[in-house]
């Protein structure tokens, strides 16, 4: 069985124009085995974004879009007081691998898709919740495992996983071959390059 490992953030725009190729990858090899650990991009920030921020940001999106096709609503960030604070949508991811973890990565990609596509503000733990319930997540025990001290070490754990492995940028993939890591990317990378990599690790 394929041991991969995805480091990512569910509010990386690189991470969620990387979904599809991850997905491809996943669907192709059949019975890999996927862990995710929550990278934490912009954790605990608590200032409201300036128009130069927003406005650097949506360059970048518009780079994603162009690359991956997938949607992006300019109206995302439209709130004057929004922060950007990713740490309330990794802890959700967390929860969810806790109550749902075949579900995860399903609910880390519908994050997602309601951030960028949506324009929901999924700093919002009501807003989480009500994505975790389209996945029949009773609404209550979401929330309180969210909100228990346990979610929120978990989600710090995964930090700092992600800072011992110097990881330097979202999305990464890791192969786990031969009890070695290998990263199969740092960045955005189209399946079938992801696919060649493998070969290669496998092969030598």
């Amino acid at each position: 069985m394929t041991q991969l490992i995805y480091v990512a953030d569910p509010m990386c725009s690189w991470c969620y124009g990387f979904g599809p190729e991850l997905s491809r990858l996943l669907s192709e090899l059949g019975d890999a085995e996927l862990g995710l650990v929550m990278g934490g991009l912009r954790s605990g920030t608590t200032e409201p974004m300036d128009a130069q921020r927003k406005a650097t940001l949506h360059e970048h999106w518009q780079q994603v879009h162009e690359a991956s096709g997938l949607p992006f609503s300019d109206a995302a960030m439209a709130d004057p007081g929004f922060v950007y604070d990713t740490e309330p949508a990794c802890r959700a991811v967390v929860a969810v691998r806790e109550l749902l973890p075949a579900r995860s990565l399903d609910y880390f990609h519908a994050v997602q898709e309601a951030f960028y596509a949506d324009a929901k503000d999924v700093t919002r733990s009501d807003v989480l919740a009500d994505i975790a319930e389209t996945m029949a997540i009773p609404r209550a025990e979401f929330i309180a495992t969210f909100e228990s001290a346990l979610t929120r070490e978990a989600t710090q754990q995964d930090f700092l996983i992600t800072q011992r492995w110097g990881v330097s940028g979202f999305p990464t993939l890791i192969m786990e071959h031969r009890e070695r890591l290998h990263a199969l990317t740092v960045g955005y990378t189209k399946t079938d390059d992801l696919s060649a990599r493998m070969r290669s690790i496998i092969e030598n």
